[in-house]
């Protein structure tokens, strides 16, 4: 058949004349013309989200994608067409002999004009304009996962599980979108304080760690013949002038598939495939866009005055001596800096890292080299494990004296900050390549912050990864093989991080817990600067140790000692002669879950016998979170990152985990909460970093979420609907399997847009019947019904239930065809409703 349907649509007040609508571009699946438009105007949203702003460069298949016998012809396009519409915003890029005006995808008429054109793909790169239509600084980093014959996308999620915690420890959240083709994408936010180049460069050495730790499974050289069962980690495509599929667009294979994004419970469960457009539609609809915080600047906080070119000379320039930068850039009258007029005395080897609380905190690494301190600005601080190398941004050499400078350097002055001496001492040499590699073992102070961190000796290697004269981005690694250290007892940190002594006090004493804000929001503003704990359904609890002993405290302040006496070897488990330690009392139910009912077991009992057999019946565990006070120092003004540190480093975990520190959850926000629903949990309580303590308050720093519940439903029945729902329908009735009928629990029609309206409407006409499939609607609901036969599933989220079962606050997520209703369970028992009156209350 000759595809002839056509039609004029109006999109963004553009109108479009849509020819072929019927033409089948992926002859394999039958899909057309119209189903390609129809997948983009669903995506659109996102899609432009992430390509709006950027030169896009199109792969086009005007009569389709063909078979494997006869492919179809495949056009690749930079320039704009001739007969484009006018609107359609462009912008050109001068090269070398000539310049390209190149189409934006910054609306939806220009993304419908492109799938009119059978433009199936869109690549774009990691910049976009800026307002004078030049190219900015990179917004994104990418690494392209591409497995080579004899390895599959099975091993391409191992490879970005391997460089997520690289990633991570360099201060970059990856992101990972399968391409749609073989491989997967990872994704990282960028501040745009980094050229392509120097993205680039930390990119490709990043690929050849990879390479180096797992040679059998990871190539970074891009011949073919290298790649053979293994998995090219292709940095290239952070050139400047290299492109990327841009996330949520087609592939032009000859079975319709989507550069789509994927969470990392996907990448580590395994069994992961490429995803069509409706596996793509249909999780927008239920989950939203799982890139969108991509592209967030959130990466690689180079603090304000670590940026910039090494020694801040032009290329192929060198200053008049190595301090004239540092004397370029700073006052002698208005810092209390020093400022020598000439560099000192060579050979010496001294280092010194500076905790520096500039306008972002980073920590300031410098080695005695020739007469200056050669320095590097630490965004994360030294790498503590052999696994997380750091990003090092070298900056101007500072004098021989910086190296015992402490104090604090004056507002709207280069730096301005306090500046504090982390830890000093002196370095072995093992190699120093200038611009290009350092290695040196590090003899720290006994009470310096790498003793406390772990060891006093540590032997670190600094990497180029490039920049002007490849001196300004490196990578600081932890070598794998370190001197033999002498064993010595742990200590902690009780300097706070402002240089300010806190009051010295006795900590023995109740301290009134801290409490967060409810929150029905499923976003928070600027989320990386969040840590994600599991929310505990128990009740909470102050810890006092000291020489008097242990008491536990009530969120009233009641002694509750005597209440759980397997928590009384507590004190045993710190390592501290005082402290005061907040946390959560929790009961576990046979799979492990926290038990509110188990716990009030527990509460209300007084007698020491009964107290004794429910011990034995309904133990508890201690789960602690928080650290206001150690060693008679008030924590309580520490920021949250810093206080979860000591508690980490103060307090042993019990061998049979009746005294708990989980660690806050290696997660984006969206990770945190699928996770507490996986584990069965009831939310999570999201924790500012730098927030600090404040006792008996309701803060803003913390902020319990209770995730979102879901239910898999059957349709029974429909309700007309009123005003612009007249010609469709208002809401579906839904009912879940209980024996061998059907329970009502409600309707639903919040959710349902108006396309979904449309849908389902054509979905119950076809299944009507003229009695109701099960007895106990409520007169009022069923009085203007119109029922059918109970074959469809749904799934709809909800707030809560009420006493009888009904659910509270219904809201659409979409079908599910995959499901029949012998399938379903009513989720109901392991719903929690109304949490029972008590005089301990959830937090």
């Amino acid at each position: 058949m000759v595809p002839t349907r056509s039609q004029s649509v109006t999109v963004d007040g553009r109108t479009l004349r849509l020819s072929n609508l019927d033409k089948v571009l992926y002859p394999a699946t039958g899909t057309t013309k119209a189903d390609v438009l129809s997948y983009y105007a669903a995506v659109a949203g996102p899609l432009i989200h992430h390509a709006a702003g950027r030169p896009a460069t199109r792969k086009r298949w005007v009569h389709g994608v063909g078979t494997p016998a006869a492919p179809g012809e495949v056009f690749f396009q930079k320039n704009i067409d001739d007969n484009a519409p006018d609107w359609v915003p462009r912008t050109d890029v001068r090269h070398r002999d000539h310049t390209n005006s190149y189409p934006r995808v910054d609306d939806l008429a220009t993304l419908t004009w492109l799938g009119q054109i059978a433009a199936l793909e869109i690549h774009v790169p990691q910049w976009r304009f800026d307002a004078d239509g030049a190219a900015a600084a990179p917004d994104r980093l990418v690494l392209d996962l591409d497995p080579g014959e004899g390895a599959g996308l099975a091993e391409c999620a191992e490879v970005a599980l391997l460089a997520r915690p690289i990633l991570q420890g360099m201060g970059l959240e990856p992101f990972p979108v399968t391409s749609g083709a073989k491989g997967l994408h990872l994704y990282c936010a960028l501040t745009g304080g980094q050229s392509s180049a120097q993205v680039s460069a930390v990119a490709h050495e990043l690929a050849r760690a990879l390479e180096a730790d797992h040679p059998g499974l990871a190539v970074s050289d891009m011949k073919k013949t290298l790649r053979s069962g293994r998995v090219l980690v292709d940095w290239s495509q952070n050139s400047a002038t290299k492109t990327t599929v841009a996330p949520y667009s087609l592939r032009g294979g000859f079975e319709p598939t989507v550069a789509a994004p994927r969470s990392w419970e996907e990448l580590e469960a395994g069994g992961l495939d490429q995803l069509d457009p409706a596996a793509v539609m249909a999780r927008i609809a239920a989950s939203g866009d799982l890139l969108a915080p991509a592209t967030v600047p959130v990466a690689v906080p180079v603090p304000a005055d670590a940026g910039g070119a090494s020694a801040g000379a032009s290329a192929g320039e060198a200053p008049a001596d190595r301090l004239s930068t540092y004397r370029s850039m700073r006052d002698a009258s208005r810092t209390p800096e020093p400022v020598p007029a000439a560099t000192g005395p060579a050979g010496g080897t001294g280092f010194v890292i500076q905790e520096h609380h500039a306008r972002r905190l980073h920590w300031d690494f410098r080695l005695e080299r020739e007469g200056v301190l050669v320095s590097w600005a630490l965004p994360k601080g030294p790498p503590l494990t052999p696994d997380r190398n750091h990003l090092a941004v070298q900056t101007e050499d500072h004098p021989l004296e910086y190296g015992t400078f402490e104090g604090d350097i004056p507002a709207g002055e280069y730096g301005g900050g306090h500046v504090s001496i982390w830890d000093a001492g002196t370095y072995e040499l093992e190699k120093w390549r200038d611009g290009k590699e350092v290695i040196c073992t590090l003899h720290g102070r006994p009470d310096g912050g790498l003793a406390r961190a772990g060891a006093a000796v540590r032997r670190y290697a600094l990497i180029s990864t490039g920049g002007v004269k490849g001196k300004n981005n490196w990578l600081i690694h932890l070598m794998k093989d370190q001197p033999v250290q002498q064993e010595d007892a742990p200590t902690v940190r009780t300097v706070p991080p402002d240089g300010e002594h806190p009051e010295e006090r006795t900590s023995g004493g109740f301290v009134p817990p801290m409490l967060a804000t409810p929150s029905a929001a499923q976003t928070l503003p600027d989320p990386d600067d969040w840590a994600y704990e599991l929310k505990w359904d128990g009740v909470r609890c102050i810890a006092t140790v000291s020489e008097g002993g242990l008491t536990l405290w009530s969120r009233n302040g009641v002694d509750i000692t005597a209440v759980y006496p397997e928590l009384g070897d507590l004190a045993e488990h710190v390592r501290a002669d005082s402290a005061v330690l907040d946390g959560e009392i929790v009961a576990l139910d046979p799979r492990g879950r926290p038990d509110f009912g188990l716990l009030q077991q527990r509460m209300t009992l007084t007698g020491e016998q009964e107290i004794e057999e429910a011990r034995g019946i309904t133990p508890v565990r201690l789960v602690l979170f928080d650290l206001p006070a150690l060693e008679g120092n008030d924590l309580t003004g520490f920021e949250y990152r810093q206080r979860r540190e000591l508690l980490e480093r103060a307090v042993d975990e019990a061998g049979d985990h009746h005294v708990q520190v989980p660690a806050a959850l290696d997660a984006t926000f969206e990770e945190a909460v699928v996770a507490s629903r996986q584990l069965g949990l009831e939310g999570i309580v999201a924790k500012r970093l730098s927030g600090d303590y404040r006792p008996g308050t309701r803060s803003p720093s913390w902020v319990k979420i209770r995730h979102l519940r879901t239910q898999e439903v059957v349709v029974v029945g429909w309700r007309p609907g009123n005003g612009g729902r007249a010609a469709t329908l208002g809401s579906l009735l839904v009912a879940v399997p209980d024996g061998d009928t059907l329970r009502y629990v409600g309707r639903v029609g919040s959710g349902l847009g108006e396309r979904d309206l449309r849908a389902a409407r054509e979905r119950v006409d076809g299944l009507a019947r003229s009695t109701a499939p099960l007895d106990d609607v409520p007169p009022a609901e069923a009085s203007d019904a119109h029922w059918v036969s109970p074959s469809l599933v749904a799934e709809v989220r909800y707030s809560g239930r009420t006493g009888g079962g009904r659910l509270r606050h219904p809201v659409w997520r979409g079908w599910r065809p995959d499901k029949t209703p012998d399938d379903i369970t009513d989720d109901i028992a392991d719903d929690v409703t109304d949490v029972p009156s008590t005089t301990e209350p959830v937090p």
